[in-house]
C-alpha cells in the first residue's frame, strides 16, 4: 500500500484526494493545511485525519509520498522539506515554482535525496491533447508550420484571492498558459524566442487577457491566447497546420479532434480521422495513476522536473516580454 499525504486542502487538494480514492493500492495518509477547518473537512471526506503541523503529521502517518497542492509561492519550501528533511517522493502541482531559482533548488533537493519529483503538467494526460500529439508524431499533418492554442476562463480566486495577485500567481502567463507552453514544447520541441502582449502589463485591471508568440528551433511558430476575462465557463482550442493538412480541436464541439488532410495525388477523397471521445476518466486521476506507477514500478515519468523547469522558463520569458515590450530569446539549455 502506497501512502500519499496531501499538503493543501484547497480545490486541487480535493481533486487529488478524490482521485487517490479511486486508485487501487493507494491510501491518503493525512491532509495538512494551516487552516484546521479546511484540513479536517477534506480529511473527513477522504477517510483520513487532518493536521496543521508537518512534524505531527509525519510521525503519525508516515507517508511514502508528499503531494503538494499549495499556492505556487509555497511549492519550494514544501518540496525541499519533503525531500531533504524527510526523504519522501514529491508530487507537485504546476507551475513547479514562481522562479527558475526556486525550481532549480527543488530539482536539486530531490536529486540529492534520491527521490522522484513528479509535476502536474496535466494537459499531457488529457486524451484529446495526447491524441493530437500522437497524430503530429505520426506525421498526420506533415511538417508543422503553425500552432494556435486558446485557453479561456473566468478569473479564479483561491485562498484570500491569491490568483489575482500577479506577484503570487504570475497571472495567466504563468498559471494558465503554462499548460499550452508545456504541451507545445512536448510536441514541437524547444522554444527559441518568446513575444507576449498582456492587458495587465498595460495596466488594464485584474482581468487579464494575453497573446503569446513562440518561435521553435524547428522553425514552427506558435500562437497562444489566454484569458481570465471571460464571465464564466472554460474553453480551449487547438489548431496545428502542416504541409499535409490541419488538425483542429475545439472544446465547444462534441467531436473535439479532427484531422483534415490534403487530397492525395491519386485523386482519392481526403482522409478524415476522428479520434475516440475524450474524458471518459479524469485526466487528473490518469496523471496520478501514472505518477503512482512511476514510484512503485520505478518508471520514467511522462513529464520530468526538467520538463516542468522548461515550461516555467517559457512562462517567465512571456512575462518579461509582456512588461518590457520586447521579444525574449531563450538561451540553449544547460544543466538544471
Amino acid at each position: 500500500m502506497l501512502k500519499v499525504g496531501i499538503v493543501g486542502a484547497g480545490a486541487m487538494g480535493g481533486v487529488h484526494a478524490d482521485a487517490y480514492g479511486r486508485i487501487p493500492g493507494v491510501k491518503v495518509a493525512g491532509i495538512v493545511d494551516v487552516r484546521p477547518d479546511a484540513a479536517e473537512t477534506l480529511a473527513l471526506r477522504s477517510g483520513t485525519r487532518g493536521y496543521t503541523a508537518w512534524e505531527t503529521w509525519m510521525n503519525e502517518e508516515q507517508p511514502d509520498v508528499i503531494d503538494i497542492c499549495l499556492p505556487t509561492p509555497m511549492h519550494r519550501d514544501a518540496a525541499i522539506t519533503a525531500a531533504s528533511v524527510y526523504g519522501k517522493h514529491v508530487i507537485c502541482e504546476k507551475p513547479l515554482a514562481g522562479s527558475l531559482e526556486a525550481a532549480g533548488e527543488m530539482i536539486e533537493a530531490c536529486d540529492k535525496a534520491g527521490v522522484l519529483l513528479l509535476v502536474g503538467q496535466v494537459l499531457r494526460f488529457f486524451p484529446d491533447y495526447a491524441k493530437a500529439k500522437s497524430l503530429v508524431d505520426e506525421g498526420a499533418v506533415g511538417t508543422p508550420g503553425t500552432i494556435r492554442t486558446q485557453r479561456l476562463s473566468s478569473c479564479p480566486l483561491g485562498s484570500e484571492g491569491w490568483y489575482r495577485d500577479m506577484n503570487l500567481s504570475g497571472g495567466i502567463l504563468l498559471d494558465l498558459l503554462i499548460h499550452d507552453f508545456d504541451w507545445m514544447r512536448w510536441t514541437f520541441g524547444e522554444v527559441e524566442r518568446v513575444y507576449a502582449k498582456s492587458l495587465l502589463a498595460r495596466g488594464a485591471g485584474v482581468y487579464d487577457h494575453a497573446l503569446v508568440s513562440l518561435r521553435f528551433a524547428s522553425g514552427a511558430i506558435g500562437h497562444a491566447v489566454g484569458s481570465w476575462a471571460y464571465p464564466e465557463g472554460f474553453r480551449t482550442q487547438l489548431e496545428v497546420a502542416g504541409d499535409k493538412g490541419i488538425l483542429s480541436m475545439n472544446s465547444d464541439e462534441e467531436k473535439t479532434n479532427r484531422v483534415l488532410l490534403h487530397r492525395q495525388a491519386s485523386g482519392e477523397t481526403p482522409n478524415v480521422q476522428i479520434p475516440e471521445s475524450p474524458l471518459y476518466s479524469s485526466p487528473y486521476e490518469d496523471e496520478l495513476r501514472h505518477f503512482v506507477s512511476c514510484i512503485t514500478d520505478k518508471r520514467t515519468p511522462i513529464v520530468t522536473g526538467a520538463d516542468a523547469f522548461e515550461a516555467l522558463r517559457i512562462s517567465l520569458a512571456a512575462i518579461e516580454s509582456a512588461y518590457s515590450g520586447k521579444a525574449v530569446t531563450l538561451q540553449a539549455r544547460g544543466s538544471v
